[in-house]
């Protein structure tokens, strides 16, 4: 193989626990785009290397509109990764996603404002470039077909595909928000997805998303409006299926030749560039 397989975890509310990794080392790296959110964490899960990256910090104080999703990304890219898993946790805004459910999200919504978008914005230390990156298909198709197949080896019931709208928060929504995100079929309000997703296609890694749902939002007539306590105790409820799902599916990337998925995103990333 080209390529050797390392994953890059990076860990939402409730999911950035040392103790998945083995042989786990603490570095500290910075960018040119400043430090990443923490210390990047590298070990092994069942022998294949790892990263892991708590995307609020150690002590969860950076709120989602502060979170250098450049410096992460870009921290996990000169790590060695070629894969990037993230946990999120999502409002649902369907009835048939009941809280505690796992979504393997296949889309989204950017109604983010105040965000760096790009690795290229032509005054930074990246060349001096634009870069117009296609968003279809937003996640890796081939990578989010391996947390499909681990949820079904491993029992975990999840859905195979979902939309998520992703707000700036880091307040939720209005009812009246909420039900327009309904209006337009999305299945999830996430406050962390963008740009994430957009920077690791920037960077030719291979992204790939677990989402839990862990509320209604506020559009659930018969369930509490959504809140910090409810979210975070969903969550924590919920999260060894989660940690279950990602130590599965590492095991299962790595078994695979990612050669030609890795090589495609190569030249998508080459063809984007706008020439003179």
């Amino acid at each position: 193989m080209k390529y050797a397989v390392k994953i890059g975890i990076i860990g939402g509310s409730g999911l950035d626990d040392p103790d998945i990794l083995e042989n786990a080392v603490p570095k500290t790296v910075s960018t040119p785009f400043g430090s990443p959110s923490s210390p990047l964490l590298e070990g092994t899960i069942c022998g294949v290397p790892c990263v892991l990256l708590a995307r609020h910090g150690k002590k969860h104080d950076i709120t989602p509109s502060k979170v250098n999703y450049r410096a992460n990304i870009w921290a996990l890219k000169e790590a060695g990764c070629t894969h990037v898993i993230v946990s999120s946790a999502c409002g649902s805004l369907q009835e048939n996603i009941a809280p505690g459910d796992l979504v393997i999200p296949d889309s989204f919504i950017d109604l983010t404002k105040h965000r760096e978008l790009t690795f290229y914005n032509n005054n930074e230390p990246t060349p001096k470039k634009v870069v117009h990156i296609p968003m279809e298909p937003a996640f890796c198709v081939e990578t989010r077909q391996v947390l499909i197949e681990a949820a079904k080896k491993l029992n975990i019931n999840c859905h195979e595909a979902g939309t998520a709208v992703v707000i700036e928060g880091p307040r939720f929504s209005t009812i009246a928000e909420s039900r327009v995100y309904r209006s337009w079929g999305a299945q999830l309000v996430n406050m962390t997805l963008a740009p994430e997703v957009a920077l690791a296609k920037e960077a030719g890694l291979c992204y790939a998303c677990v989402a839990m749902a862990t509320d209604y939002d506020c559009w659930h007539e018969s369930a509490e409006a959504v809140n910090v306590s409810s979210v975070i105790a969903m969550f924590q409820k919920n999260v060894e299926k989660v940690t279950q799902l990602i130590i599965a599916s590492v095991q299962l990337i790595a078994a695979r030749n990612w050669d030609d998925v890795i090589d495609k995103l190569k030249t998508t990333i080459e063809t984007s560039v706008q020439s003179k």
